[in-house]
């Protein structure tokens, strides 16, 4: 039944194509975009285009959540092994990838173009990046207008979210995410978030050192480091781990945690552009 629900969506994708292709604002319409990981997917969708596949969809769904999926999204299979005889039936106008992956990218060159997003590369900070990686992806488009709308809302939210905070004496705070009971995953120098806090003037607890991609990977004990500052943990936390959290005495004994200042948000991709950005600062609000 899968396999017929999806030949059914690649004959409804086909027919759109070809029926695009015959008519003469072919070259108005929106290009066929197949995205093998979610960073480039989640730029794709903020310029207004829905990409026909994307690697991974129940993981972007869970992991990255906004912007969504569109409903005919295809699901091309693991980031790190895609699917290439779905990619080629689909016949994309344009693939994209993202730095760090570690696929070969020959093979997905052979059925398409390929655009590669070089975030967190260490050439700058991951804000300034993510603008400049959508004004590259925007160009190659056609979406110059949308890309600089998103730069200039994304700038918006994140001033207005500012001004919410002006003037209160905030507490220093930490964000996280839990893959197991034991270990946390800790966002500092280097990352989107850090950027997003240093714009809203806040502090981040956390300063030790970071991976390239901006987060370190610590014991939950080495959380006894930011004291009884605020921490924000992201969902999703995974059903099992969290059982055990609850039960955790070395958990529940950490200062955040007695004070009352553990506050879990909505999924947002750390390693995401400009809407992760603005995700970010808003969910930050909201906390």
């Amino acid at each position: 039944m899968a396999a017929l629900t999806r030949r059914q969506c690649l004959a409804g994708l086909a027919v759109t194509s070809l029926g695009l292709r015959g008519d003469p604002a072919h070259a108005a319409r929106p290009p066929r975009i197949a995205c093998l990981e979610w960073t480039s997917a989640e730029m794709v969708i903020s310029l207004g285009i829905g990409p026909v596949a994307v690697a991974d969809t129940k993981g972007y769904r869970d992991w990255v959540a906004d912007p969504a999926l569109p409903a005919f999204c295809l699901d091309l299979g693991s980031r790190g092994e895609p699917n290439l005889e779905l990619l080629l039936e689909l016949k994309p106008d344009l693939i994209t990838g993202a730095y760090g992956y570690g696929l070969d990218e020959a093979p997905f060159k052979r059925i398409a173009p390929l655009h590669t997003v070089p975030f967190y590369d260490g050439s700058e900070a991951p804000y300034r990046q993510a603008e400049n990686e959508t004004l590259k992806l925007a160009a190659q488009l056609g979406r110059k207008a949308e890309a600089q709308r998103l730069i200039q809302e994304t700038a918006a939210t994140i001033a207005h979210v500012n001004a919410q905070f002006s003037g209160r004496t905030e507490q220093p705070l930490a964000v996280i995410s839990m893959f197991d009971d034991r270990h946390v995953r800790v966002y500092g120098k280097g990352s989107l978030f850090q950027d997003v806090l240093d714009r809203l003037s806040l502090t981040n607890a956390w300063t030790a050192p970071t991976k390239s991609w901006g987060f370190s990977m610590v014991g939950i004990e080495q959380l006894v480091a930011i004291g009884e500052a605020r921490l924000i943990s992201l969902d999703p936390i995974p059903p099992h781990v969290k059982i055990r959290i609850d039960q955790s005495s070395l958990w529940a004994n950490l200062p955040c945690v007695k004070a009352g200042n553990v506050r879990t948000i909505p999924p947002i991709w750390p390693f995401g552009g400009l809407a992760a950005a603005a995700r970010f600062a808003t969910l930050l609000a909201r906390a």
